[in-house]
């Protein structure tokens, strides 16, 4: 229950950086930058509703065509994090409206803009959840087309901010392209940061202290792997843990008290699935 509840409180941290990186930088600058939020930009240009409005009408609209045409199949997560985002932009831009950079220089906005956003959807999505949207389409066109999710959500990113240089401005149009590629680029960067972690080799005679510190203090697992040392010939255990960026530190202080002789291997992973980290079944 805790660690649910760690989830939703991050999810909803990070589907407010990005209302706010929307609200501040894209939406005064007419920088649709991709997203139903950029579509919404549009729309409102065409027909003056809010864009928080508009968003809800499509986000409602994409969730019908999800659950008609590849069956609903979203996390209440997804869901819930699809709508307090949609809320957040509604109440920054219209109900309770935040200080907005409306200065000359775009790339300003589209750099700034891009940055909250990419920050907070990197925070989204490490808590397994997304802010749906064009996500929905980007499933439509695997499903039909077999076109790959990434290339479904690129290939409808790059078609609204197009129509955005149709709706506003070729200026506009080719601002909001470049939003969508440093978005892509940044959430990626932040992603690896984020769930970054370490596989860590020890050998030391006194692993058994060091196991215990990994998992009692360090709430890890840990795993014996049964060694020979090739000058020695001694039979040793090699103890295999792997750990986040954070408890690193952590960990190589203990080691250095306990064992300063202590042979250590550490490699950086991209991502550990299982007990203790995503667990497979949310992918």
């Amino acid at each position: 229950m805790i660690e649910k509840i760690r989830e939703y409180v991050l999810s909803t941290l990070g589907t407010l950086v990005t209302a706010a990186g929307v609200t501040v930088f894209l939406i005064p600058n007419n920088i649709a930058a991709g997203g139903v939020s950029g579509l919404s930009m549009i729309l409102h240009h065409l027909l003056p509703l809010p864009v928080g409005i508009w968003m809800y009408i499509l986000n409602g609209l994409l969730f019908l065509i999800a659950f008609l045409t590849v069956g609903f199949d979203f996390s209440a997560k997804t869901i819930y994090c699809t709508f307090v985002f949609n809320f957040f932009v509604d109440l920054f831009d219209r109900l309770l409206p935040v200080p907005k950079y409306t200065g000359d220089d775009l790339f300003l906005a589209v750099s700034f803009g891009t940055l909250l956003t990419a920050l907070g959807l990197a925070i989204t999505f490490s808590q397994n959840s997304s802010t749906g949207g064009t996500d929905i389409i980007a499933r439509i066109l695997n499903k039909y087309f077999w076109i790959s999710m990434g290339m479904g959500l690129l290939m409808v990113d790059f078609t609204i901010a197009a129509l955005a240089g149709v709706a506003f401005s070729a200026r506009a149009g080719m601002y909001a392209l470049l939003g969508v590629i440093l978005n892509g680029i940044m959430v990626d960067f932040m992603l690896r940061g984020i769930e970054q972690s370490s596989e860590v080799t020890i050998i030391s005679e006194k692993s058994e202290e060091i196991k215990d510190f990994v998992l009692y203090e360090l709430r890890r697992g840990a795993t014996y792997v049964p060694a020979e040392g090739a000058y020695t010939g001694k039979e040793r255990k090699i103890l295999l843990v792997v750990v986040r960026r954070r408890e690193l530190n952590e960990l190589i202080r203990f080691i250095r008290k306990t064992d300063p002789r202590a042979f250590v291997i550490i490699k950086e992973v991209r991502q550990a699935l299982g007990e203790g980290f995503k667990e497979l079944e949310e992918l």
